[in-house]
């Protein structure tokens, strides 16, 4: 499995170019598994369960993806793990991946001490922050000929005004968090636990 890590923002169409490239050369046995973390420059998202509702600001330009899920935002100070992984080599367990990706997340938090926690109604990881339940990760992926790609993004040091332009991941009813709001952890530090977590959890 391959392991990378981009320094500079990557362009998120160029990303999923290489993603594409990455599945097929998996699918074909003619190249290993990814682990890609990066960030993007400020760009919004749309998964194939995108709602038009979902835009507040009809400024909004929208790059359309492939993935699951709905409408999102990324950027600076955000980090995404982006994953190229074969589920048939897994048993074919689609719901034990997604438990794989879920708990990485969470052991990876908790290593930090911030206590967080998924929801099957609504899909990516969660916060207490001030009372409320706020989504500190998303998790967009799309299954092809058993490759599962694309990946999640984790709200780290990123402003999170960028969010009242849409309803992120069509979840009206609950806000967005980053780890700043608990504590002021590097990007490495948080990479280099991520890495072990989804080495291990991937292990099943």
């Amino acid at each position: 499995m391959e392991i990378k890590i981009s320094k500079k923002p990557v362009k998120y169409e160029e990303a999923i170019e290489y993603l594409d490239e990455r599945v097929h050369q998996v699918s074909q046995k003619r190249n290993e598994e990814l682990i890609w973390f990066l960030e993007h420059k400020s760009v919004y998202t749309c998964g194939v369960n995108f709602n038009q509702k979902d835009v507040l600001d009809k400024n909004v330009k929208i790059v359309k993806t492939n993935r699951g899920g709905k409408i999102t935002w990324h950027g600076p100070g955000q980090l995404i793990c982006y994953f190229v992984i074969d589920i048939s080599k897994r048993k074919k367990d689609i719901r034990k991946f997604i438990t794989a990706i879920e708990n990485s997340i969470i052991e990876t938090l908790k290593e930090f001490k911030i206590s967080s926690f998924n929801d099957r109604k609504n899909i990516g990881i969660w916060v207490l922050d001030k009372k409320e339940e706020k989504k500190i990760a998303a998790i967009g992926f799309r299954v092809k000929k058993w490759i599962a790609f694309h990946g999640f993004s984790l709200n780290l040091s990123n402003k999170l005004n960028s969010y009242k332009k849409i309803i992120p991941c069509g979840i009206s009813d609950k806000g967005v968090s980053r780890i700043y709001d608990f504590k002021k952890i590097s990007k490495k530090k948080i990479i280099d636990k991520l890495k072990i977590k989804l080495i291990k959890n991937l292990k099943y």
